[in-house]
């Protein structure tokens, strides 16, 4: 989400810890020392129920006399001798800002997931495969990017802090026996981006400034430092003796590692070398670099990806090698245009620089990773010549799978659910992203999209609930959350968004079997909509609403910075209407808990504000609802939250209105984001059949040579928001027609919407199973075979007639018979 250029302030720790009080929380080669890195560790899911109440026998670590937070990078390690190699051997393991850890050599895994300074992430993991007997050495690069790191990077105090499940690991627990060295081959580049980019600057590398095989066991540390004790290490809920928190409660991490694997570069497109060898890019044949020559190289992913760079190198004492990092590159205007093309284009974007060393076999892989589709890569050698032996990535995303489908008879939707499947991956890390190029944030008007899409195609709805539980922990005194979390910055609020958080526990309520969780919801969720009700204006229509009220980026009369017209004046129309929205759904949470008379309340309030915004904002000569009492402006915002609220009176035409809606272009137009509700009033209209003749924009972005979908038609920012790949979610849920029929997924309910179809294949993970829909229509009929997990049932929709479906496979039928079970 593009945001207001703002200078970070330079908060001192204290300072953040202060706000945070405030919240309401309820193998490796020998000569090189960089290990390219490989994924395969898991998440250990034994604790020690001690680590878990107590404070720990580890300390938290860094180096002597070392400032808090400022810029650094630390290189930790201990020896240990074991008489025999164990079967298993659990630790616990965390840092601030990040680290990578080590064991004799080989790369392990990275954390700690993102969080905030009281649930801060620790990963356990068995680290016993990379054990042996004897010497074993365990080693971490820490670092803190200080002022440089991302926004959605927290920090207390630089540190890392491992611990041993129980006494039998105890000999790694980190304390004064470990050992630290300050790596200054390392130094921040800054980011010069005529754009919002809040995602941190890049790496200058050294090479002769660093202590190569420095995992070694033979490796000289007698001019280490000996590390020095911060404090020890405590669990969320554990307090000093006058019931101070430390710097950071550590908590189980809730999510799996991130994905990482190998991928290599497409091709290169453009070159000051003549001859390319052909296989570079397959890690086969090396290039030479002449000395006291400069040469470019544009490599192209093909597709958009978050991924490592990792480059070999030899040779080339002094030789500089910048990579610059991009989405597309920009004509002389600054135009992306389509971003195939590379022609009269240039790159802008953020870059690493390495300073080459003269030695053999040198790797340089960046210690966070980049967003590019196009890397350049710009070398300067001096008096010896450079030699590239290999250059490639390692890609990292969160591990979704691709576990539902979508199959028609119109090709280009297959374009558009690759694109946006693609999306939804590069913005899921460790946690939702609103883009992973500029921002890497967690805003909530993107991250109820997100939690959709992830749900529906993967199954997998842990990175919603982990989003879900720290936005609720982001809930500040004045009774909403914050826009975005987390966030090292001060406070962002964008009211609207803690409704849609309010409506992200709707939805995960209704896909989750979880009542426990939810249940832990309702106090926030019942904080932000008394926020809004202490804001009704006499007429019973919200009166002015402070803060960001963002909506959209629509620029139409009376539309500022993504605020609709009146927000801040007080009786706008959208506003008052998205909080019936969000009233309604939470009304239906209320009422599972048995808490009916808040959930009778929240109804007769949900009607008084529908009352008043119809009588106060319906305009009978267009047959629309107004942005505000004054009717001088209208939008299809307005217009689509009054068809999802039953605004409208019931007898009218709801089929004109769309029509209106999709064809006045004097209307305020929804910009890709505020699509996903225009295309849910469709269904709830009962014109969800015009869905896929409403994807134009999709189709234009794809033809524009995207790979990902962008944040807002061109010219945009971020060719990568997920925000934007709303379309796969309604591939299932609307043209399939699957959603869940009760509260947990406990039953299902299909109706599809073939729209211009005549076939529709789509499958679907469920926690039983797999849902499948394979149906074909001719004219008004409909046959086909629609398959449930064998203990799943449902019904079945065709024009408004019922059947019921049963446990496996349902043959379909309609009208010219009945379905079968």
């Amino acid at each position: 989400m593009r945001k207001e250029n703002l200078i970070r302030p330079l908060l001192m720790s204290k300072m953040i810890l202060l706000f945070f009080l405030s919240l309401h929380l309820s193998a490796q080669k020998k000569s090189i020392s960089f290990d390219s890195t490989r994924f395969s560790v898991q998440q250990a899911t034994e604790i020690n129920p001690e680590l878990l109440r107590k404070p720990w026998t580890a300390k938290w670590i860094s180096f002597p006399d070392n400032s808090n937070t400022d810029y650094g990078i630390y290189l930790f390690r201990k020896e240990i001798s074991i008489q025999t190699k164990p079967e298993k051997f659990i630790i616990h393991v965390s840092a601030d800002n990040r680290y990578k850890l080590y064991i004799n050599g080989v790369y392990v895994c990275n954390g700690p997931a993102r969080s905030h300074l009281f649930k801060w992430n620790f990963e356990s993991i068995d680290i016993s495969p990379y054990l042996h007997s004897g010497k074993n050495i365990i080693s971490a690069i820490v670092w803190n990017f200080g002022w440089h790191r991302p926004l959605a990077q927290i920090s207390g105090h630089t540190g890392f802090i491992i611990q041993g499940n129980t006494k039998e690991e105890n000999a790694v627990n980190s304390d004064n026996s470990w050992v630290v060295l300050k790596n200054t081959a390392y130094k921040t580049i800054s980011v010069n981006i005529n754009q919002y980019y809040a995602a941190g600057d890049g790496e200058e590398f050294d090479c002769e400034k660093h202590p190569w095989n420095w995992m070694d066991t033979d490796f000289d540390v007698t001019e280490w430092k000996q590390a020095q004790v911060v404090e020890t290490g405590k669990p969320v809920g554990c307090m000093g003796e006058w019931g101070e928190p430390s710097i950071h409660l550590l908590s189980p991490r809730e999510i799996p590692f991130m994905e990482e694997k190998e991928q290599r570069f497409f091709k290169i497109r453009r070159s000051d070398i003549i001859n390319v060898p052909a296989g570079f890019l397959n890690g086969k044949t090396p290039i030479t670099i002449a000395a006291n020559s400069k040469v470019k190289l544009l490599i192209d992913q093909n597709v958009l990806t978050t991924a490592y760079p990792v480059l070999n190198f030899s040779k080339g004492g002094k030789s500089t090698i910048k990579l610059t990092y991009a989405e597309s590159l920009l004509d002389s205007k600054g135009n992306k245009g389509n971003r195939n093309d590379i022609e009269n284009k240039q790159i802008t974007g953020n870059s690493d620089v390495i300073i080459c060393d003269g030695e053999n076999n040198r790797i340089f892989q960046t210690l966070w990773w980049r967003t590019f589709r196009y890397i350049e890569m710009e070398v300067e050698t001096k008096e010896e010549p450079l030699v590239l032996n290999d250059f490639y990535s390692i890609f990292s995303a969160y591990p979704l799978e691709e576990k539902a489908s979508f199959h028609c008879d119109n090709s280009q939707i297959k374009d558009i659910w690759n694109v946006g499947w693609r999306t939804q991956r590069l913005c899921a890390n460790e946690t939702f992203f609103d883009c992973p190029y500029y921002e890497q944030l967690q805003y909530i008007g993107d991250a109820r999209i997100q939690a959709l899409v992830s749900t529906y195609v993967s199954g997998d709805f842990r990175l919603t609930k982990n989003a879900i539980a720290v936005l609720h922990e982001s809930q500040l005194p004045i009774g909403i959350t914050q826009s975005r979390f987390p966030s090292s910055n001060l406070p962002q609020i964008i009211p609207p968004f803690s409704l849609v958080w309010v409506t992200m526990v709707y939805d995960y309520w209704m896909l989750n079997d979880d009542s426990d969780f939810v249940k832990a919801m309702i106090p926030g969720m019942q904080e932000t909509l008394n926020w809004f009700r202490n804001r009704i204006d006499s007429n019973g229509m919200l009166g002015p609403v402070e803060w960001w009220d963002f909506v959209d980026w629509t620029y139409s009369k009376g539309w500022d910075n993504g605020n609709p017209p009146a927000t801040h004046t007080g009786n706008s129309s959208i506003l008052s209407l998205q909080y019936v929205y969000t009233l309604e759904k939470a009304a239906a949470i209320f009422d599972t808990y048995k808490m009916y008379e808040i959930a009778v309340e929240y109804r007769d309030l949900a009607d008084k504000i529908k009352t008043a915004v119809f009588e106060k904002c319906y305009d009978s000569n267009k047959g629309l609802i107004a942005d505000s009492p004054e009717k001088d402006t209208f939008s299809q915002h307005a217009n689509i939250l009054a068809i999802l609220t039953n605004t409208f009176s019931e007898t009218t035409d709801k089929a004109k209105i769309v029509s209106t809606l999709l064809n006045d272009k004097d209307l305020a137009q929804c910009t890709l984001y505020f699509k996903f509700y225009l295309f849910e009033a469709l269904e709830k209209a009962g014109q969800a059949n015009q869905f896929t003749a409403v994807l134009t924009p999709w189709r234009k972005m794809v033809d524009s040579g995207l790979t990902t979908f962008a944040e807002t038609p061109d010219p945009t920012r971020s060719d990568c928001h997920a925000w934007s790949a709303s379309p796969v979610y309604y591939f299932l849920s609307l043209v399939s027609g699957i959603k869940p029929n009760a509260p947990g997924f406990k039953s299902v309910r299909i109706e599809p919407n073939f729209g211009d179809l005549k076939n529709i294949d789509a499958t679907m993970p469920h926690k039983l199973g797999t849902i499948r829909v394979k149906l074909q229509k001719d004219k008004n009929n409909v046959s086909g075979e629609i398959t449930l997990p064998i203990h799943l049932d449902g019904v079945f929709i065709w024009k408004g007639v019922q059947r019921q479906l049963k446990g496996g496979i349902n043959n379909i039928n309609f009208p010219a018979g009945n379905s079968k079970q």
